[in-house]
């Protein structure tokens, strides 16, 4: 596959590019993540929820919508930034419990300099009916990784 380059040199990622580094995560193998959306300064993460990613209580664990949000955050970066990000750092908000069929962390740039960029997620879960909710939101900064 051939990427084109930005103005430093570095690959342009798309979707299918994206996709392909997302997949090249264990972890992100491991939860079954899937990148639906990438681009403009935006990108989308979706995971099916199964039994084996609950907690005790019968929901979504924290640490799934943790892992969706700093993905989507730094996806979602390196839109505007180039291919080659890391998260500096995030906080995420739980709202409500998650429960439902599919979780889609949805990140957009909020501000994007050369240096950095702050992007918001809305994590929100999908019922067996298609209706949506709002479970938690994150916010974090996306940062450019040192060449050389």
């Amino acid at each position: 596959m051939t990427a084109s380059r930005d103005n430093d040199g570095t690959p342009e990622l798309d979707l299918a590019l994206a996709a392909k580094v997302l997949d090249a995560q264990p972890f992100s193998r491991l939860l079954g993540a899937r990148l639906t959306l990438f681009g403009d300064g935006a990108a989308t993460i979706e995971v099916d929820i199964r039994p084996d990613l609950h907690q005790q209580n019968g929901f979504l664990h924290g640490g799934v919508l943790s892992y969706a949000a700093d993905n989507a955050l730094t996806f979602a970066g390196g839109t505007v930034l180039g291919a080659g990000v890391l998260t500096g750092g995030f906080s995420i908000q739980y709202l409500r419990p998650a429960a439902g069929r599919t979780l889609i962390a949805r990140a957009q740039v909020l501000h994007g300099g050369r240096r950095q960029a702050v992007v918001r997620c809305d994590l929100s879960t999908v019922d067996d009916e298609g209706a949506e909710k709002l479970c938690a939101v994150a916010q974090g900064t996306i940062l450019p990784v040192a060449r050389g």
